[in-house]
């Protein structure tokens, strides 16, 4: 049995500098968003967005996809019960117990969301191979489909070039290596890595003699060639072995008294296996139209090993194909997408079982430049089927059918100024364990898909030096999912809406100089909840959802060779994860990280040295009274070489 909680984010972490050449004078208003398929400038873009290039990602500072994510984006990230590899994610207010589900996140086009109630295994993916990330807040239905409710997120990489070896070493056992070699031509791609990741754990061991250890093993090849002048074909494959405990709860006195210490329980003990590959082809039709299609395979081990035994075997399908269409005045993106996934389970407090979820989509959205003004529109119908095979018992099936849209238009008063406005309307098909009792694992029943119209307004200012983006948001649900940690069974929200404000702010003050703000306001309220509760939620804030958040960075180029990082991220407080009724005795507490590194770049070799978490503060999440998962409460510090070749 693992708790379920919604809790909003902390651990902003800074390391290594990639490239002190490249600090900071990557230029911040010719951005390119791609998240219709078709590349637009992020100042002209009918649609909220988040973008960070690779030369943003050098300049950061960070080390790792989850320490970026946490420290420059507005997502709240938190590590799920202490797993680092499959961080929780939450996005405009929709909560860490079941934000995650309420995006699509992508890989290269390849979506990496899973059927049940697992995050995505993030972790695997190396800060090092990302060329740019895109987050479209509110936004992305029509070409995404389900869960991307609260937005998108868009990882891509790039292939490597030449020979890397980087390697990091710091105090609580952790270490970290990364191998990457690569060939590129004008006809022929070829690139491969291998990444690892341990630690020992921050926390004293269990009953059992255990810590909190964890270690990630990440494989990854690419064949890129291209037969024809206007044919490329790709066979990519990726292979992750991790292996991770995780901590237990602690009463307030004893996360007050020591946030190391065992609270007298065993961790959980999990393995995750993942081995995937993919076939891919692009074939360029004319000069502006293109045929993709591609197609996935992935086969997933999940072993809950101790204390509840609890194994899961995943086979997921997806196949893709878009006609895409990017003319100066008019832009299309149509396709097809499908995704077959089954879950196979076996646990020592279940019935055995095998329960799939099944996709098949159809889209289209276009977009039409007319001088200054650009207007855009799409529509997808999605059918998702559901198949419930227990064991020695009676089958179930289930079928629904879901619409999205989305339209969307923006005004350029001058090359460096904006306003836009985005009207989506999304949806989220349950995830299978939702059909599922968390204590006994009886069959739920199948429950009532979640719907939202979100409505987003912005401005955008952007110079080479200076870009600022404010937007405003308003979502309306019908039956938001959550999980009733009380009967141990997902159910709805009848009604509930979202509202808040978002504010980015990058500046290149000199050539030495770059300093970089977020802030976000935001509003998660329950207006109707019947089932179960009767009414009492009603009016409350949604638990786990911070009124305020910020982050500050700076990067200071101290010499030719050397720069500073220097970042800190502060959350408000909230109501503990599980407090529908908004009147427990413990509040979840602010949670505050401050972060600093040093980097130092000479030729093709590199050395870094950083410190989380200076001023060691108690991070925690508080899911009820008297139950606080410790987090990210330890000073730590590393120190890391490079070499490339």
């Amino acid at each position: 049995m693992h708790p379920r909680y919604t809790l909003s984010a902390i651990a902003l972490a800074i390391t290594s500098y990639a490239h002190a050449d490249t600090t900071p004078t990557y230029s911040l208003d010719d951005v390119i968003v791609t998240a219709t398929r078709t590349p637009t400038s992020d100042v002209t873009a009918t649609y909220d967005s988040e973008v960070y290039t690779q030369a943003m990602i050098k300049a950061s500072g960070a080390t790792t996809l989850v320490d970026y994510l946490t420290q420059n984006t507005a997502l709240t990230v938190m590590p799920s019960y202490g797993n680092q590899f499959t961080p929780l994610l939450d996005m405009r207010g929709y909560g860490l117990s079941n934000g995650f589900q309420n995006m699509v996140i992508s890989l290269d086009g390849q979506r990496l969301n899973n059927i049940d109630g697992m995050p995505a295994l993030l972790g695997s993916i190396p800060l090092s191979s990302i060329d740019r990330i895109e987050i479209t807040p509110g936004s992305g239905s029509v070409i995404y489909g389900d869960g991307a409710t609260a937005g998108t997120i868009q990882i891509y990489t790039h292939p490597h070039k030449g020979v890397t070896l980087a390697t990091s070493a710091g105090n609580h056992g952790q270490l970290t290596g990364t191998v990457t070699a690569g060939l590129s031509t004008e006809l022929l791609q070829l690139s491969a890595s291998s990444d690892y990741q341990h630690s020992d754990g921050t926390s004293q061991a269990d009953i059992t003699g255990h810590k909190d250890a964890s270690t990630l093993n990440t494989q990854t090849g690419q064949i890129k060639f291209r037969p024809l002048e206007t044919l490329w074909l790709s066979l990519n494959g990726a292979s992750s072995r991790a292996d991770t405990r995780y901590v237990g709860p602690l009463t307030l006195a004893q996360f007050q008294s020591d946030p190391t210490q065992n609270g007298g329980n065993q961790y959980n003990h999990q393995a995750l296996n993942s081995d995937q590959w993919r076939f891919g082809a692009a074939w360029d039709i004319t000069s502006l139209t293109k045929l993709t299609l591609s197609h996935n395979q992935e086969n997933k081990l999940s072993d809950y090993i101790s204390p509840y035994p609890y194994t899961s075997n995943y086979d997921y399908t997806t196949d893709d194909i878009a006609l895409i269409h990017n003319g100066d005045s008019w832009k299309l993106t149509t396709g097809v997408q499908s995704f077959n996934g089954t879950r196979a389970s076996v646990s020592s407090f279940t019935t055995p079982n095998n329960t799939s979820k099944n996709n098949l989509g159809y889209y289209a959205h276009g977009e039409y430049h007319l001088g200054q003004l650009t207007l855009s529109a799409g529509a997808r119908h999605e059918k998702v089927d559901y198949n419930y095979a227990p064991a020695g018992g009676t089958a179930l099936f289930s079928n629904q059918q879901f619409n999205a849209w989305d339209i969307g238009t923006n005004y350029q008063f001058n090359p460096k100024t904006s306003v836009f406005a985005n009207y989506n309307h999304a949806f989220l098909a349950p995830d299978i364990d939702s059909f599922f009792n968390t204590f006994t694992g009886s069959f739920n029943g199948f429950i009532v898909p979640e719907t939202v119209k979100t409505l987003t307004v912005g401005v955008n200012h952007a110079t080479d030096q200076h870009k600022v983006k404010i937007a405003l948001f308003r979502a309306d649900l019908n039956n938001e999912i959550y999980y009733n940690p009380f009967t141990y069974t997902s159910t709805n929200l009848d009604q509930s809406h979202k509202y808040g404000i978002e504010l980015r702010d990058v500046w290149h003050i000199n050539e030495q100089l770059s300093l970089n703000a977020r802030y976000t306001y935001t509003r998660a309220i329950i207006d109707r909840a019947s089932d179960g509760v009767g009414g009492t939620y009603n009016g409350n804030d949604l638990p786990g959802v911070p009124k305020h958040g910020i982050n500050l960075g700076m990067t200071y180029l101290w010499t030719d060779h050397s720069t500073i990082n220097l970042t800190q991220m502060w959350r408000s407080t909230a109501y503990a994860a599980n407090d529908f009724a908004n009147n427990a005795t413990q509040r979840q507490a602010a949670i505050q990280s401050t972060n600093f590194a040093v980097h130092y770049h000479y030729k093709n070799y590199e050395a870094s040295a950083a410190i989380d978490n200076i001023f060691a503060h108690s991070n925690g999440l508080w899911v009820q009274d008297d139950t606080i998962y410790p987090v990210n409460f330890t000073r730590n510090y590393r120190i890391g070489l490079k070499a490339s070749f």
